[in-house]
């Protein structure tokens, strides 16, 4: 549905996918891939805390250079796939961020990061880039490394429970300004709705309510908060009832 044009000018289609399988990983790798990043760092760190800086930088580069970064994403792929038929989901979408978090415990993340952290480091033992010893020490110590690692994942899948319920909430909020025609009241929440969006998980319910809410709070914003909607319009506010 287009309505006056302005979903042309603000670059939405409400007939799109908002949200498909290709976006739902493509959030989950990022967000898990730096949280597996930031995990390994602190870790290497603690195991070798006699090393200097430019050590610490070394060994990390060799990991980065030998398959961890490829890995990584690959252990995460893998595992949303595994977790995702194991909890169910065949086909289609995650509709929740339990359901994602489910999947990838469910999926065996932490198994694979393990496995992989060993596997790089013999390829960078054989390469002559570290010795037996740091190798050893790596690979019997990466318990420490996995800890951090599942920490940070329940952290960042808490985070995600908090922004969507704040972003529910801003909506519902938006809502009854709408209803009111307070516009200034609007314009608080639509902010905070922005701010929340661009880190939040991609569930479909939660990201199209707030993409027809950015339709809705432009077009009375571009219209001189001007409340008098069409009939189009008015059927479109009608599906954040």
């Amino acid at each position: 549905m287009e309505i006056n044009g302005l979903e042309k000018d603000n670059n939405i289609n409400l007939n799109n996918d908002l949200v498909n399988e290709k976006t739902q990983k493509n959030f989950l790798e990022t967000v898990l891939g730096k949280t597996i990043n930031t995990a390994f760092d602190i870790g290497i760190r603690a195991l070798l805390p006699d090393f200097v800086e430019e050590q610490v930088i070394d060994i990390k580069d060799n990991f980065l250079n030998f398959g961890f970064k490829d890995g990584v994403k690959k252990t995460i792929d893998d595992a949303i796939d595994l977790g995702k038929s194991a909890i169910g989901i065949f086909t289609g979408n995650f509709e929740s961020v339990s359901q994602m978090q489910s999947a990838v415990e469910t999926g065996g993340l932490i198994d694979g990061v393990s496995s992989l952290i060993d596997t790089v480091v013999d390829k960078i033992r054989q390469a002559g880039k570290i010795n037996s010893t740091i190798a050893n020490t790596i690979k019997t110590g990466k318990n420490v490394i996995l800890n951090s690692v599942e920490n940070n994942i329940e952290d960042s899948f808490n985070k995600q429970y908090k922004a969507i319920d704040n972003t529910n909430k801003y909506i519902e909020n938006w809502r009854g300004y709408f209803e009111s025609k307070d516009f200034d009241g609007m314009e608080r929440e639509y902010k905070k709705i922005e701010k929340e969006l661009k880190d939040i998980a991609p569930i479909e319910k939660t990201i199209n309510e707030a993409r027809t809410i950015e339709v809705l709070h432009n077009l009375i914003k571009n219209n001189g908060q001007d409340f008098n909607l069409t009939k189009e319009q008015l059927e479109l506010a009608q599906k954040l009832k």
